[in-house]
């Protein structure tokens, strides 16, 4: 269980599959279903596995079988036994042939001309439970030619020549040998008419009007024809050369039908959608008004007979309009009006699309659209997405197709030849010289300039090159098995480092977007490769991307992997015995994709719905990683609105201004695909329409939803001076309370800055040091949180004299404090003291300018308990005020949604509006809970934004089932989070803080935090920069961790220590009271501790607990008579050392337990 976690891709393929019942050759039944295959189904396959079975497959290792197969699929009964297995590999069983070559081998020996690598895949294994052989056999071949379109043969070719087992022999027949009667192996077919035929497709005639109208009214999605009795009889009646409608047949049965119709608004369609990206679909020539248009496919003089065509040569501008704006030169574009189909057959809807160019010979392109909130259905996944404008309102997405798009395709490898066609089709592409200096390297020695190899192939249409494919060895493959998990999809060690390669440059048509899985697959066949790794860089990052386009096509077939959390590693400390430097050697920050033999026949359900988040809190980054991180999931349409967009690449004097939560650093964020799957909207929310479904960003752009998700968190808001007039002795307790609460409405000074995130901090930055560093002017900080400390050694930081610094802190909350422990707050007003930094306290802004214009700020006056204070500035850094942005505030109140304070929710995170959710430090609970201390803002942010994600992932995955309605008596409780709340920052006196603790209430009604006086473990002093407090919990957990150094943090470490038990860290608390602990520090950097920080960590914990209570649940009788503790801490120690022993490559510095040698 521990030492390998691969994905198991059946849950996409289980979206399609029913249950069906086979009959064994006796007459049993079985109610079954075909899904992909898991790595736990290996010892079901094993164990099925006969001696007649290798006489025709060989030799059989299932989880390698299972690791390389293209296709593999398992027939299981309802409780889950495998029946049946069989894999599917795209080259024949063995060394037969080499894999890149088999085409031409089998079209020499046998009668094999219309296979080819699109549409036939080879048998490599084929077990089954003996009485249901046959059965078997007969129910994957239909679902395997269901569930993949272009597939039309199946083919069993291997070396080891033997009598086939009844079930195969039936299924499979022979192949006509070309050469001799003596045939080199044993080679049979199958073929997809025998199992699963195409539909038969057909014009609709008036009787067929019955049979149409039971199909609508079962699917309930076409309320135009149910409503309308005679509308659909119509449409058959009125059919024309513009207008068709036509059926589909199983059998005579007819099973679903589609409308045509070449009535398309295009003006509409371009105004709403951008063509840009595919504009190559247009026939629109460059000519005058009076000219007419080419025919279609006619060739231009300039071409040279026997001239290789290209995607540039052929591209078209897209349609003009007309001063009247109106669509000049018209393209011939022909729409589906709407398509019809029974649910078992929806797999087969793409045999409509013959039928379709067939009625429509010379069509330019033809359109579909469809609501965003439908379910995408297989027909959409052959055709061409085409993006909606940012402009766009229309809750619809379209996609077209062009009939050269469905041409064979052909991959093959790059042959000097192609070079000026390849040249022509990538003209005008960002780094396009980049692609063609590699690829001038491959032509020169097959190596790039850095001396790694690389293979370039390119994709033919009727001798036209549409794309081209630049892979190279992945040199990292150490350092990415390190960083990111890759073993959450494969069997590392079934696949050995030169299967591993890089996509280096890739460039396909859109026209054939749909078979880019297809182009990969053949380039990991032709390539001896089992794994391509895309790295997609932030946009900020100074290195050179890879020409890619479309980076969607890539995306569409890959899994987004994630990044794993690393051990900090005290090297000095650990010498030889530390990872190679290939692993702990830092490089730049990118987001990995993983596309493997077995996920290349894989489909992904795609998500249309428009998901709108606002704000770039932790929250709502969290919650849009989850969505990102779903691998057999692909949303078209997550947008995030934020003033500053994601967060960039800042560097150190950024972030010291402000404390952090350590869960997105600009590194952390860079490793996410959130720039390549989430569009960014850059503004602020001023309004939500919520009967229009869009949200109002500032500049007057409107941005559509389905689902819109508030996480807009709280921010210092600019301070409202209470004005009052100082020249007459006025107190704190004197104002009135409006005054104090009050909203600031004039003009914000240019020398006034609130920080709020790291945009502000940077901005700011570059002000001081150009306005302020040099000169002698005053620098005030005004807040009351732990951000003004921060912001205070970031000014001393940046060269300030504590003299010029006045730290003004306004009143604060009774029992309030910005350090939830006393020695650290002793510790850095002492070091504030030292700086010479001048702390004013119990202070609210009076007066800016003394009421004059506050622009540039030079001084400001405060009220006090006593004197009124009165301070010459020259910045003033605002750090007060916290909470609901008023423009945020404004656009909720103003869309009716329930406001108490913060955005009201219930404990699923829903508003009052249904289509609405809110998530993070901006909501409450509703008063129903009667629980005002608990909210999000108690919690952590990314555990919070992960479960916001577990409530709406059921809206969109057809996989999981929808969560029933929770009991009355749930919804009224208040969920409670588990993981650590944390916080950190440098501090004056250049401490590192560091502070976890579990989640508590947020008011002073609840009771305060109690620990057992014998639980708290200190070393060292907050005052000499090594103090370090951990407190356990009555069951002897890690609660509470709190660090104060002078050095910096393993703050990584650190954060695994939360809720691990005192014994699993080395006996901890019996080893303190005993002195042998010194230093916390010091201790929790000792080798052994490693172990605990690996990532897999809490695996091997979960395996261990799994496993004692085990034994102890077949503990029975006396005690005496039960399994020896012996024998349990045997079993123990072997996952113990299993763990060890996988992950060595992180873990080295552990002694390799080897098994004896026996002399």
């Amino acid at each position: 269980m521990l030492c390998e976690f691969p994905y198991s891709p059946c849950a996409a393929f289980r979206y399609y599959v029913t249950m069906r019942t086979i009959a064994s050759a006796s007459g049993e039944q079985e109610t079954v279903a075909v899904r992909r295959s898991e790595s736990a189904d290996a010892q079901g396959i094993d164990s099925l596995i006969s001696p007649s079975t290798q006489a025709v497959f060989g030799r059989v290792n299932a989880i390698h079988l299972l690791e390389k197969a293209n296709l593999a699929v398992t027939l299981a009964n309802e409780s889950n036994h495998v029946l049946a297995h069989a894999s599917f590999y795209d080259h024949p069983v063995g060394d037969l042939v080499d894999q890149a070559h088999w085409e031409s081998y089998l079209k020499k020996h046998f009668s094999t001309q219309k296979c080819t690598p699109l549409n036939t895949l080879f048998l490599h294994l084929f077990v089954a439970q003996l009485n249901f052989a046959t059965a078997c056999v007969k129910e994957i071949m239909r679902a395997v030619f269901n569930a993949i379109a272009e597939l039309e043969y199946i083919c069993l070719v291997t070396p080891h020549i033997g009598d086939l087992e009844p079930a195969l022999s039936e299924t499979f027949e022979p192949l006509q040998c070309l050469t001799d009667s003596n045939p080199p192996c044993l080679a049979r077919i199958c073929h997809r008419y025998v199992h699963c035929p195409r539909l038969h497709v057909r014009q609709a005639r008036v009787e067929d009007h019955d049979d149409m109208m039971c199909i609508s009214e079962e699917q309930g999605n076409l309320p135009t024809v149910v409503d309308q009795p005679y509308f659909l009889a119509q449409l058959i009646k009125d059919q024309s050369e513009k207008n068709h409608i036509a059926v589909c047949e199983v059998d005579g049965v007819i099973v679903g039908f589609i409308s045509l119709s070449a009535d398309v608004d295009l003006k509409e369609l371009h105004n709403s959608f951008d063509f840009s990206e595919v504009n190559d679909l247009y026939k629109v020539q460059h000519m005058g008004h009076n000219e007419p248009a080419s025919p279609a496919g006619a060739r231009d003089e300039s071409e040279k007979p026997g001239q290789v065509q290209t995607f540039a040569s052929q591209q078209q501008e897209e349609p003009r309009l007309d001063e009247a704006g109106e669509i000049s030169k018209k393209p011939k574009v022909f729409r589906f009006e709407f398509l019809v189909i029974r649910k078992d057959y929806e797999m087969r809807s793409v045999d409509f699309i013959p039928y379709v160019i067939k009625c429509f010979p010379d069509l330019d392109f033809c359109t579909i659209t469809v609501p965003t909130l439908l379910p995408e259905i297989p027909l959409l996944q052959s055709l061409l997405r085409v993006p909606p404008r940012a402009t766009s309102l229309l809750l619809q997405e379209l996609y077209v197709f062009h009939p050269i798009g469905f041409m064979p395709l052909e991959v093959r490898a790059a042959l000097a030849e192609d070079q000026p066609a390849i040249s022509d089709l990538v003209k005008g592409l960002t780094l396009n010289t980049s692609l063609l200096q590699d690829l001038d390297h491959y032509y020169e020695a097959r190596r790039a300039l850095n001396g790694t190899p690389l293979q370039a192939f390119v994709a033919q249409v009727n001798s036209q090159i549409v794309g081209i494919l630049v892979i190279r060895d992945e040199q990292d493959i150490e350092y990415i098995r390190a960083h990111y998990n890759i073993e959450n999809f494969i069997y590392f060690s079934h696949h050995p480092h030169e299967e591993h390669a890089q996509i280096r440059h890739f460039v396909l048509k859109p026209s054939f977007q749909h078979v880019t899985k297809h182009l990969f697959k053949e380039v990991l066949r032709l390539a001896h490769r089992s794994c391509l790794y895309h790295r997609i860089y932030p946009p900020y990052h100074k290195q050179e991307n890879s020409c890619i386009h479309h980076l969607d096509f890539i995306l569409n077939c890959a899994v987004p992997v994630r990044p794993r959390r690393q051990i900090i590693y005290p090297l000095e400390e650990l010498g030889i015995n530390a990872p190679c430097k290939q692993i702990t050697e830092e490089q730049a920050p990118f987001a990995l994709s993983l596309l493997s033999r077995k996920l290349s026949m894989e489909p992904k359900v795609t998500v249309n719905a428009r998901v709108v988040v606002v704000g770039a809190s932790d929250t709502a980054l969290s919650f849009l990683e989850v969505l990102c991180f779903c691998p057999h999931l692909r949303f078209n349409n997550l947008t995030l609105i934020s003033a500053h967009g994601f967060r960039g690449d800042y560097n150190h004097e950024d972030t010291a201004f402000l404390s952090t939560s350590h869960a997105y650093s600009s590194r952390d964020v860079a490793q996410l695909p959130l720039h390549s799957c989430v569009s960014v909207v850059t503004g602020k929310m001023v309004g939500i329409n919520r009967k229009s479904k869009h949200v109002l960003v500032s500049g007057s752009r409107k941005v559509p939803y389905d689902y819109l998700v508030l996480c807009t968190g709280l921010q210092y808001q600019m301070p409202c001076p209470t004005g009052v007039d100082l020249s007459q002795p006025v107190t704190n307790s004197q104002l009135p309370s409006q005054s104090v609460h009050g909203r600031y409405t004039g003009p914000i000074p240019s020398n006034l800055f609130t920080l709020n995130d790291l945009h502000d901090c940077a901005a700011a930055r570059r002000w001081l040091c150009a306005n302020f560093v040099e000169l002698e002017d005053d620098a005030v900080v005004y807040g009351s949180s732990m951000d003004v400390y921060t912001t205070v050694q970031a000014l001393l930081g940046l060269g300030v004299r504590g003299s010029r610094i006045h730290l003004v802190l306004p009143p604060a909350e009774p029992g309030a404090s910005c350090f939830s422990d006393p020695a650290v707050e002793q510790a850095v007003l002492a070091a504030v003291e030292q700086a010479g930094v001048k702390v004013h306290c119990n202070c609210l802004l009076a007066q800016m300018n003394d009421g004059e214009h506050p622009d540039p700020l030079s001084r400001v006056s405060f009220t006090t308990e006593a004197e009124p204070l009165r301070l010459h500035c020259g910045v003033f850094i605002n750090l007060s005020n916290r909470r609901v942005d008023y423009d945020a505030f404004r656009s909720i109140s103003g869309s009716f949604l329930v406001f108490d304070g913060r955005l009201v929710i219930n404990s699923a995170f829903c508003t009052s509006d249904s289509a609405i959710y809110g998530a993070g430090p901006l909501t409450k609970f509703s008063c129903s809970y009667r629980s005002e201390e608990w909210s999000h803002a108690s919690f952590s942010s990314r555990e919070v934004g992960r479960e916001l994600a577990a409530i709406l992932l059921p809206l969109f995955d057809p996989t999981l089932a929808s969560s029933d309605e929770p009991a009355p008596e749930a919804d009224r409780l208040v969920p409670q989070y588990k993981e650590a709340v944390v916080r950190g920052g440098k501090l004056p006196g250049g401490y590192h803080y560091l502070h976890i603790s579990r989640p508590c209430a947020t008011s002073g009604t609840a009771p305060p935090v109690k620990y057992l006086q014998d639980r708290g473990l200190i070393t060292g002093r907050a005052e000499t920069g090594n103090y370090f407090c951990l407190h356990l919990d009555c069951n002897e957990l890690v609660e509470t961790l709190t660090c104060c150094s002078l050095k910096p943090l393993a703050v990584s470490n650190y954060l695994s220590l939360y809720g691990k038990h005192q014994q699993l860290l080395g006996q901890l608390l019996s080893r303190y009271h005993r002195g042998l602990i010194h230093d916390l520090y010091s201790f929790f950097s000792q080798s052994w501790c490693l172990a605990i920080y690996h990532d897999r960590f809490s695996d091997l914990q979960l395996e261990l607990q799994q496993l004692s209570a085990t034994c102890l649940k077949d503990r029975t009788g006396d005690m005496d008579d039960v399994l020896p503790d012996a024998a349990l801490r045997a079993t123990l120690r072997s996952s113990a050392v299993n763990y060890l022993t996988f992950n060595r490559n992180l873990l080295p510095m552990f002694a390799s337990v080897e098994p004896p040698q026996h002399k």
